[in-house]
């Protein structure tokens, strides 16, 4: 049994404790916080859960393996390098981290000690978004764009903007679904509320190849949207999170291009394009809970000695991006490079 503790009983530390009191192979020992109130509710709820505003108490506990932080983003590196150097395995929630050289130190740590350090990209142990992987990799053909739509009315944060709010969630499932890395990214967006971060943002993110992402986060939206449209040569995905049922649509939809040079001889080409109408279908994806499985998986990496699908390095590349975003931002959408995020062992 590996023995765990949440830190953090605000939004989402309710769903991590509910999920390792029920998990088999797993041992809910101790619930952290520093609202007292918050605490009552572990006890009420969960009597046989021992309970403490002490961190440093849960750093000391032997029966405590691993510990899940799930506090301010702020927070996330101090209570993370504590865990780490006290001999504790982390998934820390996203982002895992303020800036990419706090997020390296934690991926460094955690390999010296040769412990799991795992980041809480919920979407991405989704059936959808695993379903979109395998789409990609087996049956879009070449990808050339992905765009997404992650827009509501708030909530509004006073320690992030909304790029390491809610595009956070976005860049998780770009580094899991697509084949390849983006190497710049240019950002625009605007701050409505005086002295308040960005509450709307635009993101292009560039490649090596011909392949472009963008994304649109967006906390003044009259609706909530969550929406993403993935264009390949030979299918088209739309993955709709809002749908109850039929989140992914593939489309058999697209162009081909047939180029015909000109008889005299000139580097000129005149494009022949067609357009493909085919079907849509719907496949059928696993509905099981995205938190459960991910942390199914965490304590598996622990007993098994494996890494996470988002690791600390997944963490990192993506605080490398909104890291350059957030600096484009700064300086009205200019582009700015990504350096190579170089693999962790």
């Amino acid at each position: 049994m590996i023995g765990v503790a949440v830190v953090g009983y605000g939004y989402w530390g309710p769903n991590l404790v509910r999920n390792l009191w029920e998990m088999p192979g797993a041992r809910l020992v101790c619930v952290c916080d520093l609202r007292k109130d918050r605490l009552d509710g572990v006890r009420s709820r969960y009597p046989a859960v021992e309970i403490t505003d002490e961190f440093e108490e849960i750093l000391r506990d032997p029966r405590i393996d691993a510990v899940a932080i799930a506090t301010p983003a702020h927070t996330h590196f101090k209570l993370t390098m504590q865990a780490l150097l006290a001999g504790k395995h982390v998934l820390v929630e996203k982002p895992m981290a303020s800036t990419s050289d706090e997020a390296r130190r934690m991926v460094e740590e955690a390999a010296r000690r040769r412990l799991v350090l795992a980041v809480d990209h919920t979407f991405v142990h989704t059936g959808a978004v695993r379903k979109m992987r395998e789409l990609v990799e087996n049956g879009l053909g070449d990808v050339y764009y992905y765009d997404s739509v992650r827009v509501n009315l708030g909530l509004f944060q006073h320690d992030v903007s909304v790029i390491w709010d809610l595009a956070v969630h976005d860049l998780s499932i770009m580094d899991y679904v697509l084949p390849e890395r983006p190497v710049a990214v240019s950002a625009t967006g605007m701050s409505h509320v005086a002295g308040e971060p960005a509450n709307i943002a635009y993101l292009n993110l560039f490649f090596e190849s011909k392949l472009i992402a963008h994304v649109h986060v967006n906390w003044l939206a009259p609706v909530k949207v969550r929406r993403t449209l993935i264009g390949g040569s030979s299918k088209m995905i739309l993955y709709d999170d809002l749908e109850p049922s039929e989140k992914i649509k593939v489309y058999d939809r697209g162009i081909t291009l047939n180029g015909c040079p000109q008889e005299n001889g000139e580097k000129v080409y005149q494009m022949l394009v067609g357009y493909r109408t085919g079907d849509m279908y719907a496949p059928h994806l696993d509905l099981a809970e995205a938190l459960g499985i991910e942390l199914r998986q965490f304590v598996g990496c622990i007993e098994r000695n494996e890494v996470p699908v988002a690791d600390g390095n997944a963490g990192l590349r993506v605080v490398r991006i909104l890291e350059a975003a957030t600096q484009s931002l700064a300086e009205r959408g200019r582009v700015v490079e990504l350096e190579q995020v170089r693999r962790i062992a």
